[in-house]
């Protein structure tokens, strides 16, 4: 293990050399401790500021593990329950049929609202109120619990109204009373980002072909009904930093990788949940072909479950969340090790995460 922080150096740094990332930070946490705290390139290409470990990056659904944590820990305290319906919390979800779905259904992307109205706009994304009546006026595209489908958007507005309405506190109040603060990293994780904080966060931009991630997609794909693209220019935007949008988050990759620790274990005195709840929420919950994209998918409360797409079959004791652009945080129940990377050069696949976490993954076999 004593060489793991150089061979992952060596590999960004070579990486950034390429011109196949512009900037980017790696953690990787081991039974508690941090053993790798990497980062490489520039987090602003127009004034050369470079990245440093704590350079925030708004990483997409990356923020899907962070507000799940959220409400992990606040069912450790018996603030929440996952089979509550939605709509003892906030009534207005119950409407066209949507009063059976469950706090577990929604961290499990089986509640059936994945879908936004056509028309909507960046600008709506940032209005919470607006999101929230659309998102509970809407009719479900399945029975809830029946089926899966990945809820790109509307989950981070579902989740963020229970955690709301459960607290009777804003958001980003909550995120760092039960995360954020007992880990120490409360200027490092973030949802609505304070206008104060701005400008630490990186730059970031479309890398060229990011946009064919998903390929050529007939025109009626479920895709193109989950909402407005949010792109590089749209999350550089003093508008959007500063909105709840819970589907994402702004984030250094040691915070994330310091809260997946305190989920499988203590960090520095501090564990977040129970190993009971740690069993429960990394277990899958649902499973099935997803509705929106078409493949196999399981996921646990708030959590896919497995460590990428390519070998998710063989890492079912892998859970986490990437993010569009190549953005990845999991961890790792058998070896006890965390992992997180950010960066800002989007790309259309997680081959800078899966080239890491597999020299990550070597060197711990070999110890």
């Amino acid at each position: 293990m004593t060489n793991i922080q150089s061979q992952v150096q060596k590999a960004i740094e070579e990486l950034v050399e390429s011109g196949a990332e512009r900037g980017l930070q790696v953690a990787v946490y081991r039974h508690g401790e941090q053993v790798v705290d990497a980062v490489a390139g520039v987090a602003d290409p127009e004034t050369g500021r470079p990245v440093t470990s704590d350079t925030p990056f708004f990483s997409y659904s990356i923020g899907k593990g962070v507000a799940s944590t959220v409400v992990h820990v606040l069912a450790e305290r018996d603030v929440l329950d996952y089979d509550t319906p939605i709509s003892e919390l906030w009534p207005e979800f119950g409407a066209h049929g949507k009063e059976r779905a469950t706090v577990r259904h929604a961290l499990s992307q089986s509640a059936g609202v994945p879908g936004l109205p056509a028309g909507l706009t960046v600008e709506d994304l940032c209005d919470w109120e607006k999101m929230c009546e659309i998102i509970a006026g809407s009719e479900p595209w399945w029975e809830p619990g029946e089926k899966i489908g990945y809820h790109a958007i509307t989950w981070g507005y579902i989740i963020g109204e229970i955690i709301r309405r459960a607290t009777g506190k804003p958001i980003p109040e909550v995120l760092q009373e039960e995360v954020g603060g007992p880990l120490g990293v409360a200027n490092e994780l973030f949802f609505a980002v304070p206008a104060s904080e701005q400008g630490r966060l990186a730059q970031l931009e479309d890398a060229p072909g990011s946009e064919e991630m998903f390929g050529e997609l007939p025109e009626d794909s479920p895709i193109f009904k989950l909402g407005p693209d949010l792109t590089a220019e749209h999350a550089n935007r003093a508008d959007v930093r500063s909105a709840n949008i819970l589907a994402g988050g702004t984030v250094t990759a040691r915070a994330v990788a310091r809260m997946y620790a305190a989920l499988l274990g203590e960090v520095d005195g501090v564990r977040l949940i129970s190993p009971e709840r740690l069993r429960e929420v990394s277990a899958v919950a649902m499973s099935g072909e997803d509705q929106i994209f078409g493949f196999p998918t399981a996921w646990g409360l708030g959590y896919s479950i497995g460590q990428f797409m390519s070998n998710a079959q063989e890492t079912q004791h892998v859970f986490g969340v990437g993010g569009v652009g190549g953005s990845h945080a999991y961890a790792d129940k058998e070896s006890g090790t965390t992992l997180a990377l950010t960066n800002n050069l989007l790309a259309a696949d997680f081959g800078t995460a899966e080239q890491v976490g597999g020299i990550v993954t070597k060197v711990v076999a070999e110890g």
